[in-house]
C-alpha cells in the first residue's frame, strides 16, 4: 500500500484502517471474534470488513473467549496471522490459561513463533461498571512471552496495531474505549517501518516528568498545558507499550527534570507505575530531587454511577494535585 495522509479520523477509525490495510496487504491475516462480521463488532471497529473480505477472513465466533484465543493460537502455529477481538478487555480473564500457559510459553517450549494479536477494548469513563471498565494490562505485563501495547493517539492506534501484527510474538493490544470517538487527528497510512517498544516524549519540559499511556495521555497533556500557565514546565512521556518497557527514555527524561509522576488508569497496587518507580529508584536515584509519585485508580472495582466513576478514574484534578505536590517537595 502506498503511504498516504488521510483527513482527520477518530481513534476507532484508525484501528479499522489498520485492520483493513493488514487484510489487504497480507493474505495470512484473519480476524475472529464475537459479532465482528455482520454487526461489525461491539464498537463497530470491523464494520464493512466482512463485505469486502468475506467470511473466511472475517470470522464470527461463538460467545467463548477461550475458544477465540485458542483458535487464534492454532492459526498462528499453522502460519497464519490472526487478530482476535474481545468485546471487552474484562473478558480476557476467560482466556487467561490460553494466553499465559499456551501463547506465552509455546516459543520457549517448541521454538514455534506465535504471531497473533488480541484486541481488547479497555478502560472506564462510560459508566459501564465493574465488568466492562477494567484495565488488566498490568496483569499481563507480568507474564514473560507476551507483549502489551496501549496506544494513546490516533496515529499510534494505527501504527502500533500494524507493528503488533508484524511481530512474531503474541501481542495484547489494549484500546481505550473512551478514546474511540473522542480523539480525532489526521492519519498517515501505509506500509513502512513502525516503532515498537519505544516511548515518546509528547511534550518536552524541564520541571517534572509525567509518565503515562493509553487513555490517560490526553488528560496528562491537558494538565501539563494548564500548569504551563502557572510556570510549571512539565514533560509528558507516553510509554506506548508496557512490554517492551522503554525505561531508557523515562530515565533520560528524569535526568533532565529531576522529578516524576506516573499516571495510569489501572489500579494502584502492582500497576505499571510501581514498576516504573522501582526502576527509577534503582537506576536514576541520584537524579531524583523528590520521590516518584503515582496517580491511579483505587484498589476497588469500578463503580457504575458516573459521579462515582469520575472519582475512581484518575481525574485532571488528581493528576494536577500530584504534580503540584511533587514540585513542592
Amino acid at each position: 500500500m502506498v503511504t498516504q495522509v488521510t483527513a482527520e479520523v477518530t481513534y476507532l477509525e484508525a484501528v479499522r484502517a489498520a485492520l483493513e490495510d493488514e487484510l489487504t496487504d497480507d493474505p495470512r491475516v484473519v480476524l475472529l471474534g464475537e459479532d465482528i462480521g455482520v454487526l461489525g463488532g461491539a464498537f463497530r471497529a470491523t464494520a464493512g470488513l466482512l463485505d469486502r473480505f468475506g467470511e473466511r477472513r472475517v470470522i464470527d465466533t461463538p460467545l467463548a473467549e477461550t475458544a477465540i484465543v485458542g483458535a487464534a493460537i492454532g492459526m498462528a502455529v499453522r502460519g497464519m496471522r490472526p487478530i482476535a477481538e474481545l468485546q471487552f478487555a474484562d473478558f480476557i480473564s476467560c482466556a487467561y490459561d490460553q494466553l499465559v500457559t499456551m501463547a506465552a510459553k509455546t516459543h520457549y517450549r517448541f521454538g514455534i513463533a506465535i504471531p497473533m494479536v488480541v484486541r481488547a477494548p479497555s478502560g472506564g469513563g462510560l459508566g459501564a461498571g465493574p465488568f466492562h471498565s477494567q484495565n488488566p494490562e498490568g496483569v499481563f505485563a507480568h507474564v514473560p512471552g507476551l507483549k502489551v501495547v496501549c496506544p494513546g493517539t490516533v496515529q499510534d492506534a494505527y501504527d502500533l496495531l500494524r507493528a503488533s501484527v508484524a511481530d512474531p510474538n503474541p501481542v495484547l493490544f489494549f484500546e481505550h474505549k473512551a478514546l474511540y470517538r473522542s480523539l480525532r487527528a489526521p492519519l498517515v497510512r501505509g506500509r513502512r517501518r513502525w516503532e515498537f517498544g519505544r516511548a515518546r516524549v509528547v511534550r518536552p519540559g524541564r520541571s517534572l516528568t509525567l509518565v503515562t499511556y493509553g487513555g490517560m495521555l490526553p488528560r496528562c497533556l491537558a494538565v501539563a498545558e494548564r500548569l504551563a500557565g502557572a510556570g510549571a514546565d512539565v514533560e509528558v512521556v507516553d510509554l506506548r507499550s508496557l512490554v517492551p518497557l522503554d525505561m531508557e527514555s523515562v530515565i533520560a527524561s528524569v535526568q533532565r527534570t529531576g522529578r516524576c509522576v506516573v499516571v495510569h488508569e489501572d489500579t494502584l497496587s502492582s500497576g505499571i507505575g510501581a514498576e516504573v518507580a522501582a526502576r527509577l529508584s534503582a537506576d536514576a536515584f541520584f537524579h531524583l530531587d523528590a520521590p516518584v509519585l503515582r496517580v491511579a485508580a483505587p484498589d476497588a472495582p469500578a463503580p457504575c454511577a458516573l459521579p462515582l466513576e469520575a472519582a475512581y478514574v484518575p481525574s485532571p484534578e488528581r493528576i494536577e494535585a500530584a504534580v503540584s505536590r511533587c514540585l513542592a517537595m
